[in-house]
């Protein structure tokens, strides 16, 4: 019996140190560096306001007929934007103060002659030109998204409202082309060129004449403040990769475990101890727990995602297969419906089981989904770190 005793006590102290041995784990955040792949940010990021002032020159029925600088007048314009993408932005602004001209009905003259044998005056009136603009980034559409690039251009188009604050007033609307040139000073500001065409309706000044549409050519210089949170993030993957060297002596300890199993079982017998039972030894190895990130939006995962998908899966299928994992996706609160992060937080969850099961032959009874819906930032403060999936043994 003191033989019997010996034997089982040196079987425990072994399990006992192959249960305490840990498995060295390195993290590595790999950072996608492709120019023309960003990661899009809420709703409240990427805002700018913007001020300007400079010249403009309006194309009457008979302003050609004066010198180009007689016709020239101040041009003041302020505008609030927002860019949802590093090449696509949207903007409403107001700009104007007064048209000078000629006009040879009387409209907004100011009673001074300018030519009694054509029967023309000298016109001026004041004037205001409320917009919304669609912008264009093309040096991130064309050369990929640079935060510190010193210089782009944005081509525009867009509609707005022009009126006139004199009599006979007149209310427009605006068909508005131009290009928004940015040159940049700091990380928050920028110095702006931005020079505008706007076609109206040809009474706009007050007088009918040969064409239907009248035009006005303004260019403004002026500073634009970018607010926080400004550019866009590049996407970035975790990747957690264990010792391979430390599991395989694991393995290599369980095999020999096993194969002590034998041995004490005909040791037992030999000692006459016909009532021992065999003495088994459990792989008990649990996978350590794994979180997957995603784009914003999206339950689709990378090929690089998958390789990490395989370790895990095959560090389940060499442990103990009655345990069970639970794979719960979650959302980031800060974009979305409830109903939305609900869905796409089980969405993300079912990617994982479905490609755990059907490109790793995983068993799917050992794999549990549970949607978390929209949660606050659980990471380090970073939503992005909110758009995953966590898998860990129950």
């Amino acid at each position: 019996m003191r033989i019997i005793s010996l034997l089982f006590i040196a079987l425990c102290i072994s399990l006992t140190g192959y249960s305490q041995q840990t498995i060295r784990k390195d993290t590595t955040v790999v950072v996608d560096n492709n120019k023309y792949k960003v990661i899009t940010n809420t709703f409240w990021s990427n805002w700018f306001l913007g001020a300007g002032a400079g010249t403009q020159l309006y194309f009457g029925d008979h302003n050609k007929q004066a010198p180009l600088s007689e016709n020239l007048t101040p041009h003041f314009g302020l505008h609030l934007g927002k860019w949802f993408s590093p090449g696509l932005g949207l903007r409403i602004g107001a700009g104007g103060y007064q048209i000078k001209g000629l006009t040879q009905n009387g409209s907004h003259s100011t009673g001074e002659v300018y030519d009694a044998s054509k029967w023309l005056d000298k016109q001026k009136f004041n004037y205001y030109h409320v917009y919304g603009d669609m912008l264009f980034n093309l040096s991130n559409l064309f050369s990929g998204y640079n935060p510190d690039r010193i210089y782009t251009i944005s081509p525009y188009l867009g509609a707005g409202w022009m009126v006139t604050n004199d009599a006979p007033k007149q209310r427009e609307v605006s068909a508005n082309l131009g290009f928004y040139n940015t040159f940049r000073l700091a990380e928050a500001l920028d110095l702006t060129l931005d020079i505008r065409g706007s076609m109206v309706n040809d009474r706009f000044d007050g007088e009918v004449g040969g064409r239907k549409e009248e035009g006005n050519l303004s260019a403004l210089i002026g500073l634009t403040y970018k607010f926080k949170k400004r550019g866009w993030d590049r996407s970035k993957t975790t990747v957690i990769s264990y010792d391979e060297e430390e599991l395989n002596a694991l393995r290599r300890r369980v095999n020999e475990l096993a194969a002590n199993n034998d041995a004490l079982s005909k040791q037992l017998e030999e000692a006459g101890n016909k009532s021992m039972t065999n003495v088994i030894v459990n792989k008990n190895i649990l996978a350590a727990p794994i979180l997957v990130t995603f784009k914003i939006g999206s339950s689709e995962i990378s090929n690089e995602t998958r390789v990490n998908l395989g370790f895990f899966a095959k560090v389940i299928k060499e442990g103990d297969q009655q345990v069970v994992y639970r794979i719960t996706g979650y959302a980031d609160k800060g974009t979305g419906t409830s109903e939305i992060n609900q869905r796409l937080s089980m969405a993300r969850a079912e990617a994982v089981k479905n490609i755990l099961v059907n490109e790793f032959a995983v068993p799917a009874r050992q794999l549990a989904t549970v949607a978390a819906g929209g949660v606050d930032n659980m990471y380090y403060n970073d939503p992005k770190l909110s758009r995953a999936v966590i898998a860990f043994a129950e």
